[in-house]
């Protein structure tokens, strides 16, 4: 295969060099975009396979679950989940400029303080605390507590704590998890998480605002040495010794040699490994079946895969019309320790209130307006996949396993968010609008818990880990986020987190960015400073 690559490199176009290619124009891609031009006379090209978001549903609020399956998605496919009942999972991420910010449910929540100690624990670098995080959390955002010392103001960011738009069900739901003993939080991004609030959402005068949106401004697009270049896939990394000395980009332009003093991948938790693996770096055995041949054998790439899941649902009949939400559906998540008593500490579990009735692809949703759904997942799953290339092209399919609820400790986690789902979902603060529960009606044992589990479980669109970040032999990054094996490859997107936070991961992977960015140089990469 390398031979082969050879000889159709001598066809293809040569591009001038660039200071720094970034592959990937997601959430990570466009901030670094931003970011790394900032210095003027630093070339920076990014590469993205969609093209500039034109739909105008992607900044509905409403419309957000209906974006799934459009051209501008990935749509890849899990393999059969023995933990799901042999179910094959749709997992959605964005192809366009904004990445799959353009895509999510517009959730903004940093995690907690924990979470982020795992990562110190992982690396030996304070960087990746949460103390140390919070000047990068502040700079990203425009928070309405800005200035209060947790929270940012006048960051790209907005961050909209919803109020009167919040759903008078939402409302009672929020009630009912106050009725348990769960503190009232404002908002999940103070350090404390378990308590009940609306979710905090990155919406501005009732419009999604992507990533691209706060970053790539107009004023971003015009700067002289920022290149965006659409339509484009890097095929593979060409090495030299013990850099990348090129990258061969395919798209309308034909094939193209592009050439860089740095490059950062970008491209998300499961094709950034997958180029690396393309370029012949990765595990051995797995390259080996997918006829690419081994140049630098990294077991750990592509391992590590985690996903958080939400049992979808359960789900009440309404006793009056339940009014469509004004925001995105799912308007506040209850996080808690899965005794339900502990008021304090890293959340263990997570029930959320749909304002509409959402279901697996295994049931009938009702009428809308008729019904909603109590969501209900595990914050730090311990079950941990994998994902593989088939063949060596762009366009061979990803075998991805993220081996849902393969242990113990997770398929007990969920029966207990389950119980406290419908715990809640009983009480007196949501009887006025509850007239019955339709799903799971009876369950009479562990085993029943678990086939409904393995039935109504969703993605909640987190997928990262497969390109680890950490200081022991076999992490595939270092702290500094540089590829071990090469001085001047980083990966900077959700590939590197050790283990997921414990709500949705955007604003993480937008921290990783920018941690990323401020400590970048431009200098050789062996000479940026360890801290």
């Amino acid at each position: 295969m390398a031979d082969g690559v050879m000889m159709t490199m001598a066809n293809v176009e040569r591009k001038p060099n660039s200071d720094i290619v970034i592959v990937g124009g997601g959430s990570a891609g466009t901030l670094l975009a931003a970011r790394l031009s900032e210095e003027p006379d630093s070339r920076v090209l990014l590469i993205e396979a969609g093209e500039e978001a034109a739909d105008p549903d992607i900044w509905k609020p409403t419309a957000w679950p209906t974006l799934q399956g459009r051209s501008y998605d990935w749509d890849y496919r899990t393999e059969p989940q023995a933990g799901t009942a042999g179910r094959v999972h749709h997992w959605a991420r964005g192809r366009l400029i904004g990445g799959s910010s353009c895509l999510h449910a517009m959730g903004y929540m940093r995690g907690h303080p924990s979470d982020f100690q795992t990562w110190v624990d992982a690396t030996g670098d304070r960087r990746w605390s949460w103390d140390e995080l919070l000047s990068v959390f502040q700079a990203i955002e425009d928070h309405p507590l800005g200035g209060d010392g947790i929270h940012g103001k006048g960051g790209p960011l907005p961050i909209h704590l919803p109020a009167d738009e919040v759903s008078p069900l939402a409302r009672a739901f929020i009630e009912a998890g106050a009725a348990l003993g769960l503190p009232r939080l404002e908002g999940h991004n103070s350090g404390e998480m378990i308590g009940v609030t609306p979710n905090s959402l990155n919406i501005r005068d009732g419009r999604r605002v992507t990533a691209a949106d706060a970053w790539l401004t107009k004023a971003v697009r015009g700067r002289k040495n920022l290149t965006i270049l659409t339509g484009s896939r890097v095929r593979r990394l060409n090495l030299e010794g013990n850099q990348v000395r090129s990258l061969e980009v395919v798209g309308r332009q034909g094939p193209v040699e592009v050439f860089a003093d740095q490059v950062v991948l970008c491209a998300g938790a499961l094709e950034s490994p997958a180029l690396l693996m393309r370029s012949g770096i990765g595990p051995h055995d797995v390259l080996d079946a997918a006829g690419v041949g081994c140049l630098i054998d990294m077991p750990e790439i592509g391992r590590n895969l985690q996903d958080h899941l939400l049992g979808a649902g359960n789900l009440y009949a309404s006793r009056k019309p339940v009014p469509p939400s004004r925001l995105q559906h799912s308007e506040s998540m209850a996080y808690m320790r899965a005794d339900g008593l502990t008021a304090t500490g890293q959340p263990e579990i997570v029930v959320g209130c749909g304002v509409a009735p959402i279901v697996s692809e295994r049931f009938q949703a009702p009428a809308a307006g008729t019904a909603y759904s109590l969501l209900f997942g595990i914050t730090h799953p311990t079950s941990r996949g994998s994902l593989r290339i088939s063949g060596p092209e762009v366009g061979d399919r990803l075998i991805i396993d993220p081996a849902y609820l393969q242990t113990g400790r997770d398929r007990e986690l969920f029966r207990q968010a389950l119980a406290a789902a419908r715990t809640i979902g009983h009480k007196d603060e949501l009887a006025g609008w509850r007239e019955r529960e339709l799903l799971p009606s009876t369950l009479n044992s562990a085993a029943e818990m678990d086939d409904f589990i393995a039935q109504s479980v969703i993605t909640h669109h987190h997928p990262c880990g497969t390109c680890r970040m950490g200081n022991d032999p076999d992490a595939v990054v270092d702290p500094n986020l540089r590829l071990k094996a090469l001085d001047n490859l980083f990966v900077v997107d959700a590939s590197i987190m050790p283990n997921l936070t414990a709500g949705p991961i955007h604003a993480a992977v937008l921290a990783i960015a920018e941690t990323f960015a401020r400590s970048h140089r431009k200098m050789d990469p062996e000479r940026i400073p360890m801290r």
